[in-house]
């Protein structure tokens, strides 16, 4: 028996890229509704190109039930929201109505904050649930992953959460991180075989060391320019303590999913492991954003040979001025305003893609080909599980827009 097994992931750009191109354009010409059918066409792709032990996984949702999900959200979003907005309507708080009064705007803030809190509460719902959905289509070995239905218990514990994090100006972040993923870990099945998240929330505090040298950084440097009178010395402080807090966060993100992944147990026996590391993903990151930026270049480049071809100026021009329109003809300008949007709306489409293949598919690559199971000839004890048929094809996340990611 195979005691360990490793996860590959064996994809090339182009194929995927170009299937993201012919299904967001379809997307295009269908107004948005194709798109259900677009990220399922996706993830089947990403899935077919993961495996572990040489066996691949399988996604086995349908667009149809994706769509049928979000219409269904959509009206029950409109009855909750509608709700809110009569309750702060009864107390005298109006959000889309104009303010006369100082005091008017003030409350029409504070209707904007409850306004947003009140939505939270179904964004957590949309998150346990659209990771519901996904485990429960996706099959490996020919075996149901699955996970039980709490998505309310979830909402109260993140909020919870979420409140202790933001009372301790985020010192608390590691239990809220840990905690939350063990309800939902806890909770998830493959087969007949229930998973469970071991560990402490206290081993995570290694991983925001960035994050509190971020923190000193932007304290000391905003303090003490404020102090000694040296406004640039508050201004580059500030600079260089954003963006290490940005690389905290990072180094946080991917330090917690190693860990977290690592105290993951199924059958009490079966363990992984992972060895992703924050300068991969970084490095992922940074020439991602360079290719995306070469692509905006060159297409900023291609719409201003068109203007300047058509019209004898660039779009950026200053020259381009009303003499410079007028002495064109109406058909002329109808040709370029649409070629115009038309290119717009490509590289859009385009940076999608790019982003697609450069960023998404490769940090997944960079975790799956660091992954091994442990023990896997356990494997073998597992049986298959019911089907659930009661997940919500992620209806709530795509209507929040939650749901953008694969």
């Amino acid at each position: 028996m195979i005691d360990r097994i490793s996860g590959h992931f064996h994809s090339a750009g182009g194929p995927l890229f170009w299937l993201h191109m012919r299904t967001a354009f379809l997307t295009l010409f269908t107004l948005g509704i194709y798109r259900f059918w677009a990220k399922t066409r996706i993830r089947r792709y990403i899935w077919s190109a993961t495996d572990a032990g040489g066996d691949a996984f399988e996604y086995t949702g349908t667009g149809l039930e994706k769509f049928l999900g979000f219409l269904v959200a959509i009206v029950i979003l409109a009855i909750y929201l509608g709700i809110v907005q009569i309750g702060l309507a009864y107390f005298g708080i109006f959000v889309f109505a104009e303010p006369q009064t100082e005091a008017q705007m003030i409350m029409q803030v504070l209707g904007v904050y409850l306004s947003i809190f009140a939505v939270l509460p179904l964004i957590f719902f949309a998150q346990y649930r659209a990771r519901r959905y996904r485990l429960s289509r996706t099959r490996w070995r020919g075996l149901r992953f699955g996970m039980d239905h709490a998505a309310w218990g979830y909402v109260l514990r993140a909020l919870g959460h979420l409140l202790v994090t933001l009372l301790t100006l985020g010192l608390l972040l590691p239990r809220q991180t840990f905690y939350l993923e063990k309800f939902m870990t806890d909770r998830s099945w493959y087969g007949d075989a229930k998973f469970r998240q071991d560990g402490r929330w206290q081993a995570l505090y290694p991983g925001m060391r960035h994050l509190f040298v971020g923190v000193g950084i932007l304290i000391a440097c905003v303090a003490g320019g404020a102090a000694l009178g040296l406004p640039a010395l508050a201004a580059a402080g500030s600079l260089i303590g954003t963006v290490w807090l940005l690389f905290g966060l990072l180094h946080y993100r991917v330090y917690s999913f190693n860990y977290l992944t690592r105290m993951k147990r199924l059958k009490d026996q079966i363990a992984l492991d992972v060895t992703l590391t924050t300068g991969r993903v970084l490095g992922i990151l940074v020439t991602g954003a360079l290719a995306i930026s070469g692509v905006v270049l060159m297409g900023a480049a291609m719409i201003g040979i068109l203007f300047a071809s058509l019209f004898g100026t660039s779009l950026f021009s200053t020259a381009l001025d009303a003499q410079a329109l007028e002495a064109q003809s109406p058909g002329t300008i109808m040709l370029a305003s649409g070629l115009t949007v038309f290119l717009y709306v490509a590289l859009i489409i385009v940076i999608g893609g790019v982003s697609l293949v450069m960023i998404t598919q490769r940090i997944i690559a960079a975790a799956v080909n660091t992954i091994t199971i442990d023990n896997a000839s356990d494997l073998m004890l597992v049986r298959q599980r019911e089907a659930d048929r009661g997940a919500d094809a992620e209806g709530f996340a795509d209507a929040l827009d939650l749901g953008g990611a694969i």
